[in-house]
Protein backbone atom coordinates (compact mmCIF):
# COMPACT_ATOMS: atom_id res chain seq x y z
CA UNK A 1 0.00 0.00 0.00
CA UNK A 2 1.28 3.45 -0.96
CA UNK A 3 -0.50 6.49 0.43
CA UNK A 4 -3.79 4.64 0.55
CA UNK A 5 -3.35 3.24 -2.96
CA UNK A 6 -3.37 -0.46 -3.66
CA UNK A 7 -1.47 -1.76 -6.66
CA UNK A 8 -2.89 -4.80 -8.41
CA UNK A 9 -0.19 -7.45 -8.87
CA UNK A 10 1.80 -6.87 -12.05
CA UNK A 11 0.32 -8.29 -15.21
CA UNK A 12 2.51 -10.57 -17.22
CA UNK A 13 4.53 -9.24 -20.15
CA UNK A 14 4.24 -11.45 -23.21
CA UNK A 15 7.48 -12.41 -24.92
CA UNK A 16 8.68 -14.99 -27.40
CA UNK A 17 10.32 -17.17 -24.74
CA UNK A 18 7.13 -17.43 -22.66
CA UNK A 19 5.07 -18.14 -25.77
CA UNK A 20 2.73 -15.37 -26.86
CA UNK A 21 -0.94 -16.34 -26.90
CA UNK A 22 -3.38 -13.77 -28.25
CA UNK A 23 -7.06 -14.10 -28.95
CA UNK A 24 -9.93 -12.97 -31.14
CA UNK A 25 -13.27 -13.09 -29.33
CA UNK A 26 -16.20 -12.06 -31.54
CA UNK A 27 -19.74 -12.23 -30.21
CA UNK A 28 -22.25 -13.64 -32.75
CA UNK A 29 -24.97 -11.07 -32.12
CA UNK A 30 -24.66 -9.43 -35.56
CA UNK A 31 -22.29 -8.91 -38.47
CA UNK A 32 -18.72 -7.81 -37.87
CA UNK A 33 -18.01 -4.23 -38.95
CA UNK A 34 -14.89 -2.18 -39.64
CA UNK A 35 -14.42 -1.42 -35.95
CA UNK A 36 -14.21 -5.13 -35.15
CA UNK A 37 -11.97 -5.64 -38.15
CA UNK A 38 -9.46 -3.06 -37.00
CA UNK A 39 -9.20 -4.48 -33.49
CA UNK A 40 -8.94 -8.08 -34.73
CA UNK A 41 -6.40 -7.11 -37.38
CA UNK A 42 -4.35 -5.34 -34.73
CA UNK A 43 -4.54 -8.36 -32.39
CA UNK A 44 -3.61 -10.76 -35.18
CA UNK A 45 -0.60 -8.70 -36.24
CA UNK A 46 0.74 -8.42 -32.68
CA UNK A 47 0.51 -12.17 -32.21
CA UNK A 48 2.13 -13.02 -35.52
CA UNK A 49 4.89 -10.43 -35.02
CA UNK A 50 5.70 -12.11 -31.70
CA UNK A 51 5.79 -15.54 -33.31
CA UNK A 52 2.83 -16.51 -31.14
CA UNK A 53 -0.48 -18.28 -31.43
CA UNK A 54 -3.93 -16.86 -32.10
CA UNK A 55 -6.95 -18.35 -30.35
CA UNK A 56 -10.42 -17.75 -31.79
CA UNK A 57 -13.16 -17.85 -29.15
CA UNK A 58 -16.88 -17.70 -29.82
CA UNK A 59 -18.33 -15.42 -27.10
CA UNK A 60 -21.91 -16.65 -27.46
CA UNK A 61 -23.28 -16.25 -23.92
CA UNK A 62 -26.05 -13.85 -25.00
CA UNK A 63 -28.47 -16.62 -25.93
CA UNK A 64 -31.26 -14.17 -26.74
CA UNK A 65 -29.27 -12.49 -29.54
CA UNK A 66 -26.60 -14.99 -30.63
CA UNK A 67 -27.45 -16.84 -33.83
CA UNK A 68 -25.67 -19.71 -35.64
CA UNK A 69 -25.58 -17.76 -38.91
CA UNK A 70 -23.55 -15.04 -37.21
CA UNK A 71 -21.01 -17.64 -36.07
CA UNK A 72 -20.64 -18.89 -39.64
CA UNK A 73 -20.53 -15.27 -40.74
CA UNK A 74 -17.64 -14.18 -38.55
CA UNK A 75 -15.63 -17.28 -39.54
CA UNK A 76 -16.07 -16.40 -43.22
CA UNK A 77 -15.50 -12.68 -42.76
CA UNK A 78 -12.32 -13.06 -40.71
CA UNK A 79 -10.83 -15.47 -43.22
CA UNK A 80 -11.79 -13.15 -46.08
CA UNK A 81 -9.98 -10.31 -44.29
CA UNK A 82 -6.84 -12.46 -44.25
CA UNK A 83 -6.81 -13.65 -40.64
CA UNK A 84 -6.11 -17.18 -39.52
CA UNK A 85 -5.96 -18.83 -36.10
CA UNK A 86 -4.32 -21.80 -34.44
CA UNK A 87 -7.14 -22.88 -32.12
CA UNK A 88 -10.86 -22.28 -32.32
CA UNK A 89 -14.39 -23.68 -32.47
CA UNK A 90 -13.94 -24.83 -36.07
CA UNK A 91 -10.51 -26.49 -35.68
CA UNK A 92 -10.31 -27.46 -31.99
CA UNK A 93 -7.25 -27.24 -29.78
CA UNK A 94 -5.92 -28.13 -26.32
CA UNK A 95 -8.27 -25.76 -24.45
CA UNK A 96 -11.54 -26.72 -26.15
CA UNK A 97 -14.39 -26.11 -26.23
CA UNK A 98 -13.94 -22.66 -27.76
CA UNK A 99 -17.58 -21.55 -27.51
CA UNK A 100 -18.58 -19.95 -24.22
CA UNK A 101 -21.99 -21.62 -24.29
CA UNK A 102 -20.18 -24.95 -23.80
CA UNK A 103 -17.95 -23.83 -20.93
CA UNK A 104 -20.54 -23.41 -18.17
CA UNK A 105 -18.83 -25.76 -15.70
CA UNK A 106 -15.72 -23.56 -15.67
CA UNK A 107 -17.78 -20.46 -14.92
CA UNK A 108 -19.72 -22.23 -12.19
CA UNK A 109 -16.48 -23.40 -10.53
CA UNK A 110 -15.08 -19.85 -10.57
CA UNK A 111 -18.34 -18.48 -9.18
CA UNK A 112 -18.30 -20.98 -6.31
CA UNK A 113 -14.68 -20.13 -5.57
CA UNK A 114 -15.50 -16.43 -5.32
CA UNK A 115 -18.65 -16.99 -3.28
CA UNK A 116 -16.93 -19.36 -0.84
CA UNK A 117 -14.15 -16.85 -0.31
CA UNK A 118 -16.65 -14.10 0.58
CA UNK A 119 -16.14 -11.86 -2.46
CA UNK A 120 -19.79 -12.00 -3.60
CA UNK A 121 -23.21 -11.13 -2.25
CA UNK A 122 -26.75 -11.64 -3.64
CA UNK A 123 -28.49 -8.67 -5.24
CA UNK A 124 -32.15 -8.12 -6.14
CA UNK A 125 -31.75 -4.79 -7.92
CA UNK A 126 -32.81 -3.73 -11.40
CA UNK A 127 -33.17 -6.51 -13.93
CA UNK A 128 -31.85 -4.14 -16.61
CA UNK A 129 -28.60 -3.68 -14.68
CA UNK A 130 -28.29 -7.44 -14.38
CA UNK A 131 -29.03 -8.12 -18.05
CA UNK A 132 -26.59 -5.43 -19.14
CA UNK A 133 -23.84 -7.30 -17.31
CA UNK A 134 -23.98 -10.05 -19.93
CA UNK A 135 -22.45 -7.83 -22.60
CA UNK A 136 -19.16 -6.02 -22.83
CA UNK A 137 -19.77 -2.40 -21.80
CA UNK A 138 -18.72 0.53 -23.98
CA UNK A 139 -18.03 4.23 -23.57
CA UNK A 140 -21.28 6.04 -22.97
CA UNK A 141 -23.20 3.04 -21.65
CA UNK A 142 -21.12 2.04 -18.63
CA UNK A 143 -23.33 0.94 -15.77
CA UNK A 144 -23.76 3.56 -13.03
CA UNK A 145 -21.66 3.15 -9.92
CA UNK A 146 -23.67 0.73 -7.79
CA UNK A 147 -24.72 2.40 -4.52
CA UNK A 148 -24.39 -0.78 -2.47
CA UNK A 149 -28.12 -1.20 -1.88
CA UNK A 150 -27.90 -4.97 -1.34
CA UNK A 151 -24.56 -5.09 0.45
CA UNK A 152 -24.80 -7.50 3.41
CA UNK A 153 -24.30 -4.74 5.98
CA UNK A 154 -27.32 -2.84 4.59
CA UNK A 155 -29.98 -5.56 4.43
CA UNK A 156 -31.76 -7.77 6.93
CA UNK A 157 -30.47 -11.21 7.94
CA UNK A 158 -33.58 -12.78 6.36
CA UNK A 159 -32.69 -11.30 2.99
CA UNK A 160 -29.06 -12.37 3.29
CA UNK A 161 -30.32 -15.94 3.49
CA UNK A 162 -32.18 -15.69 0.18
CA UNK A 163 -30.42 -17.31 -2.77
CA UNK A 164 -33.20 -17.83 -5.33
CA UNK A 165 -33.75 -15.53 -8.30
CA UNK A 166 -30.93 -13.16 -7.45
CA UNK A 167 -27.86 -11.86 -9.18
CA UNK A 168 -24.48 -11.94 -7.46
CA UNK A 169 -22.20 -8.94 -7.24
CA UNK A 170 -18.48 -8.73 -6.60
CA UNK A 171 -17.90 -6.35 -3.69
CA UNK A 172 -15.14 -3.87 -4.41
CA UNK A 173 -13.09 -2.09 -1.77
CA UNK A 174 -14.21 1.54 -1.87
CA UNK A 175 -11.27 3.82 -2.49
CA UNK A 176 -8.96 1.13 -3.85
CA UNK A 177 -6.89 2.37 -6.78
CA UNK A 178 -6.59 -0.20 -9.53
CA UNK A 179 -3.56 0.64 -11.64
CA UNK A 180 -2.05 -1.03 -14.67
CA UNK A 181 0.12 -0.10 -17.63
CA UNK A 182 -1.70 -0.57 -20.91
CA UNK A 183 0.30 -1.37 -24.03
CA UNK A 184 -1.75 1.01 -26.17
CA UNK A 185 -2.82 3.74 -23.74
CA UNK A 186 -0.03 3.82 -21.15
CA UNK A 187 -0.54 4.03 -17.36
CA UNK A 188 -4.15 3.68 -16.23
CA UNK A 189 -5.82 4.16 -12.86
CA UNK A 190 -9.41 3.57 -11.76
CA UNK A 191 -10.82 4.12 -8.28
CA UNK A 192 -13.23 1.50 -6.98
CA UNK A 193 -16.40 3.00 -5.56
CA UNK A 194 -15.87 6.16 -7.60
CA UNK A 195 -15.39 5.17 -11.24
CA UNK A 196 -16.95 1.73 -10.91
CA UNK A 197 -18.81 -0.03 -8.13
CA UNK A 198 -19.82 -3.54 -7.08
CA UNK A 199 -20.40 -5.35 -10.36
CA UNK A 200 -22.50 -8.32 -11.40
CA UNK A 201 -20.66 -11.60 -11.98
CA UNK A 202 -23.63 -14.01 -12.00
CA UNK A 203 -27.13 -13.56 -13.36
CA UNK A 204 -30.39 -14.97 -11.94
CA UNK A 205 -30.73 -17.19 -15.02
CA UNK A 206 -27.58 -19.05 -14.02
CA UNK A 207 -25.21 -17.39 -16.49
CA UNK A 208 -21.93 -15.57 -15.82
CA UNK A 209 -21.51 -11.91 -16.68
CA UNK A 210 -19.15 -10.75 -19.42
CA UNK A 211 -16.57 -9.80 -16.79
CA UNK A 212 -16.39 -13.24 -15.15
CA UNK A 213 -16.58 -15.29 -18.35
CA UNK A 214 -13.85 -13.21 -19.96
CA UNK A 215 -11.47 -13.67 -17.01
CA UNK A 216 -12.16 -17.40 -16.67
CA UNK A 217 -11.63 -18.08 -20.37
CA UNK A 218 -8.54 -15.90 -20.81
CA UNK A 219 -6.95 -17.55 -17.78
CA UNK A 220 -7.92 -21.09 -18.80
CA UNK A 221 -6.70 -20.57 -22.37
CA UNK A 222 -3.40 -19.12 -21.12
CA UNK A 223 -3.84 -15.84 -22.97
CA UNK A 224 -0.74 -13.65 -22.46
CA UNK A 225 -2.07 -10.43 -24.02
CA UNK A 226 -5.62 -9.20 -24.53
CA UNK A 227 -6.02 -6.78 -27.44
CA UNK A 228 -9.37 -4.97 -27.55
CA UNK A 229 -11.00 -1.55 -27.93
CA UNK A 230 -10.38 1.42 -25.65
CA UNK A 231 -14.02 1.40 -24.58
CA UNK A 232 -13.12 -1.59 -22.37
CA UNK A 233 -10.43 0.09 -20.26
CA UNK A 234 -12.72 0.31 -17.23
CA UNK A 235 -13.62 -3.36 -17.68
CA UNK A 236 -9.94 -4.19 -17.29
CA UNK A 237 -9.96 -2.64 -13.82
CA UNK A 238 -12.85 -4.89 -12.80
CA UNK A 239 -11.26 -7.93 -14.36
CA UNK A 240 -7.96 -7.38 -12.59
CA UNK A 241 -9.84 -7.63 -9.29
CA UNK A 242 -11.31 -10.94 -10.44
CA UNK A 243 -7.91 -12.29 -11.49
CA UNK A 244 -6.56 -11.43 -8.06
CA UNK A 245 -9.52 -12.97 -6.21
CA UNK A 246 -9.24 -16.18 -8.24
CA UNK A 247 -5.49 -16.39 -7.74
CA UNK A 248 -4.78 -16.15 -11.47
CA UNK A 249 -2.02 -14.23 -13.23
CA UNK A 250 -3.52 -11.47 -15.37
CA UNK A 251 -2.47 -11.12 -19.01
CA UNK A 252 -1.02 -7.95 -20.46
CA UNK A 253 -3.53 -5.57 -22.06
CA UNK A 254 -3.41 -3.50 -25.23
CA UNK A 255 -6.43 -1.27 -25.90
CA UNK A 256 -6.86 -0.01 -29.47
CA UNK A 257 -8.40 3.23 -30.73
CA UNK A 258 -12.03 2.91 -31.82
CA UNK A 259 -13.29 3.36 -35.37
CA UNK A 260 -16.03 6.00 -35.54
CA UNK A 261 -18.40 7.27 -38.20
CA UNK A 262 -18.36 10.73 -39.76
CA UNK A 263 -20.06 12.12 -36.62
CA UNK A 264 -17.47 10.63 -34.30
CA UNK A 265 -19.85 7.94 -33.00
CA UNK A 266 -18.51 4.46 -32.33
CA UNK A 267 -19.58 1.95 -34.97
CA UNK A 268 -22.35 -0.48 -34.07
CA UNK A 269 -23.44 -3.81 -35.56
CA UNK A 270 -26.65 -2.22 -36.83
CA UNK A 271 -24.60 -0.15 -39.32
CA UNK A 272 -24.79 -2.82 -41.99
CA UNK A 273 -23.27 -0.63 -44.72
CA UNK A 274 -19.94 -0.90 -42.89
CA UNK A 275 -20.18 -4.62 -42.14
CA UNK A 276 -17.50 -6.90 -43.54
CA UNK A 277 -20.22 -9.04 -45.14
CA UNK A 278 -21.59 -6.06 -47.09
CA UNK A 279 -18.11 -4.94 -48.14
CA UNK A 280 -17.23 -8.47 -49.21
CA UNK A 281 -20.41 -8.93 -51.22
CA UNK A 282 -19.91 -5.57 -52.92
CA UNK A 283 -16.62 -6.81 -54.36
CA UNK A 284 -14.21 -4.91 -52.15
CA UNK A 285 -10.64 -6.20 -52.04
CA UNK A 286 -9.62 -7.33 -48.51
CA UNK A 287 -6.07 -6.02 -49.04
CA UNK A 288 -7.54 -2.57 -49.66
CA UNK A 289 -9.63 -2.88 -46.49
CA UNK A 290 -6.54 -3.76 -44.45
CA UNK A 291 -4.65 -0.78 -45.85
CA UNK A 292 -7.57 1.48 -44.95
CA UNK A 293 -7.68 0.08 -41.42
CA UNK A 294 -3.96 0.74 -40.95
CA UNK A 295 -4.35 4.27 -42.32
CA UNK A 296 -7.08 5.29 -39.84
CA UNK A 297 -5.48 7.95 -37.62
CA UNK A 298 -5.18 7.36 -33.88
CA UNK A 299 -7.30 9.89 -31.90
Amino acid sequence: MDGGRVMIPEVQTPDSTAGYRGRLAPSPTGRLHLGHARTFWWAWQRARAAGGRIILRNDDLDTARCRPEFVAGFLEDLRWLGLDWDEGPDIGGPYRPYSQSQRSSLYRDAFETLRSAGFLYPCQCSRKDILDALQAPHDGDEEPVYPGTCRPDRVSPDYRGSRQGVAWRFRVTDGEHVRFVDGGCGPQEFVAGVEFGDFVVWRPEGLPSYQLACVVDDAAMRITEVVRGRDLLASTARQLLLYRALGEVAPAFFHCPLVTDEKGVRLAKRQDALSLRTLRESGRNPMDIRRELEAIPTP
